[in-house]
């Protein structure tokens, strides 16, 4: 029964789906010829031809890229996508088909790229309307599949709480299988062990089987999926990598092969251009903003104390790379000949009068405004440390390395919630990997707006 009605849904769905390809390549000539105008207009006559060829490209495209098979755990995203994908491609085909098969007859390339942009959107409409109507559906108790969760751990847990969340998907968990007796918190039962899979699968109506087994219990996949059997139910396997993934681990396919990443860095492609972009810019206008500030305190700094008026210091970045950070001089020269890098500290004599309040308000950071527009730091990244206190840190924080997965920054999440200065680096790195984690460009803007909101003041900074 349950086959018979996603055959029907499939089928509906081509059908509205060539509905609309049709609608759109009639709306496109009349868009080009009756709305724009402008030329004489053709007879609808040759261009209603071409509504053959069309109707047959695009139901084999969407075929192609598996347009119509369930996505109850799918994104709206990547089908959005894959429409892209689809349309683009018929397209193309039908450029060809123009080209090759009807060479007697000149077809409006505005008409063409008209269709193409209307196809897209409105059969993403069209398709996200559609999916609406079902989680809506799903929410109230219809169009349910029912699922059990065979495993234990953390995977089983990951399981449940989504589904929990995501009612919308229509995957209601009958219970769990597995060996242990302690059982996630919630209203799901244990259903029995892994080796009660078939007893459970003729005991039941089972439509999807999730296999989220624990690291420790990958040894019994085999004998899981031997119980399952032939068994027609959906089955997907929930691989433990909630121990091993360090930084944004994700799954990627390549060529057919799934590729589970265990660590990767947020700001590749696209991301890394926009949060470039967003540095330049913003960058910029701080510079431009902050000039007459910075002019004027590299005058009293010049005045205060013999010395440079900026200090370069070595600092390690991006994949671990070392820049030099530009700041404001806050100490007398050659602060550290006789101590080496150390700590600054509350009573440090190091500092001249005007440093201390410089390195209180933050303001002499001013300067690597400079490194981002050079690319070295980001506005909002974590704080950059030097080499030397870097290899100790190592030592004594594990995963202190993958905070240089990203560039560093002038400001960032650990330094807004008072992890800066002399202060635990457990939390700092802690804070820092959650930015990592979960950055995105609005992440960034409410840091530097907090940034802005709360002054540039701490009492940690000395």
């Amino acid at each position: 029964m349950l086959k018979a009605y996603s055959r029907f849904f499939e089928h509906l769905t081509l059908l509205v789906d060539l509905v609309l390809i049709a609608g759109c390549w009639v709306g496109a000539y009349v868009l080009r010829f009756h709305v724009v105008g402008g030329v004489d207009v053709p007879p609808f006559r040759s261009y209603a031809l071409q509504l053959v060829p069309i109707l047959a490209v695009w139901g084999i495209a969407f075929k192609a890229f598996d347009l119509y098979r369930p996505h109850r755990l799918g994104s709206r995203l990547a089908e959005w996508s894959d429409v892209t994908k689809a349309s683009t491609l018929g397209v193309l085909v039908l450029v060809a088909v123009m080209t090759f098969v009807f060479r007697s007859y000149e077809y409006s390339r505005l008409v063409i790229v008209a269709f193409w942009a209307m196809s897209i959107v409105v059969l993403s409409l069209s398709r996200a309307t559609f999916r609406e109507l079902l989680r809506v559906a799903r929410r109230r108790g219809y169009n349910q599949r029912y699922a059990i969760v065979v495993g234990g751990g953390e995977p089983t847990t990951e399981v449940l709480r989504v589904l929990r969340r995501r009612p919308d998907v229509g995957i209601r968990v009958l219970g769990v299988l597995s060996d242990k007796a302690e059982m996630p918190a919630g209203d799901v039962r244990r259903l029995g062990g892994l080796d009660d899979v078939r007893a459970i699968l003729d005991r039941h109506q089972v439509d999807v089987v999730f296999v989220a087994l624990p690291n420790s219990d990958y040894s019994r996949l085999n004998t899981v999926l031997a119980g399952i059997g032939d068994d027609p139910v959906a089955i997907h396997l929930v691989p433990d990598i909630f121990g091993l993934a360090s930084l944004r681990g994700g799954v990627e396919e390549f060529e057919a092969i799934p590729f589970i990443h265990l660590r990767e860095s947020p700001l590749y492609g696209w991301n890394g251009v926009l949060k470039r972009a967003v540095d330049l810019g913003l960058g910029t206008v701080a510079l431009l903003v902050a000039a007459p500030l910075m002019l004027a305190i590299a005058v009293a700094v010049k005045l205060n104390s013999p010395g440079p008026v900026l200090y370069r210091q070595e600092r390690m970045g991006l994949d671990g790379q070392r820049f030099r950070m530009l700041k404001f001089r806050t100490m007398h020269a050659d602060a550290e000949r006789d101590t080496g890098p150390v700590w600054a500290s509350p009573d440090d004599r190091r500092r001249t009068r005007l440093g201390a309040f410089l390195r209180r308000s933050s303001l002499d950071e001013l300067p690597q405004l400079f490194n981002v527009l050079r690319g070295q730091m980001s506005l909002v990244g974590p704080r950059p440390e030097r080499p030397s206190f870097v290899a100790e840190f190592r030592r004594r924080v594990p995963g202190y390395m993958l905070r240089h997965k990203v560039k560093a920054g002038i400001t960032g999440w650990a330094q807004i919630n008072g992890w800066r200065g002399n202060t635990s680096i457990e939390k700092r790195i802690e804070y820092d990997l959650y930015y990592i984690e979960r950055w995105s460009l609005a992440f960034d803007l409410k840091i530097l707006i907090q940034t802005l909101w709360l002054g540039f003041y701490s009492r940690n900074a000395y």
